[in-house]
């Protein structure tokens, strides 16, 4: 049972980035799939989620209009699209996923995650 993030790097600002989190099939199958991301100093921050059974997402505020989450089943990959990013973007990208078949409307903390993939950097320039 694993999550593998990928794509992540050094991105002028404006520019754009796909980051991926490619899973395990017991990752994946009816599990909500998220990204949360860390900065140097701060603590971990929600980002954006795609939930399995209604396939509603939900975005952080900050990210909300340039950011896009999204699913390719037949690759077990969840993916964030990343558009306009900015230097305040810059961070370790996790994607994380929650218990399966979880049906709740708690996801926007660390403890709501049972799964968690190692980080890929994201570093924006201004």
């Amino acid at each position: 049972v694993q999550l593998q993030a990928s794509g992540g790097g050094l991105v002028q600002a404006g520019g754009s980035l796909r980051l991926s989190c490619a899973a395990s099939e017991r990752a994946f199958d009816r599990r909500n799939v998220g990204w949360f991301r860390q900065a140097p100093g701060k603590e971990r921050e929600f980002v954006a989620i795609l939930l399995w059974r209604r396939r509603s997402t939900y975005y952080a505020e900050s990210v909300k209009g340039r950011f896009t989450i999204y699913r390719d089943n037949a690759k077990k990959t969840v993916y964030l699209q990343m558009n306009s990013l900015k230097p305040e973007d810059t961070a370790v990208y996790y994607c994380a996923a929650q218990g399966f078949m979880y049906d709740g409307t708690a996801y926007y903390t660390v403890s709501d995650y049972s799964l968690w993939g190692q980080g890929t950097q994201v570093t924006v320039s201004s």
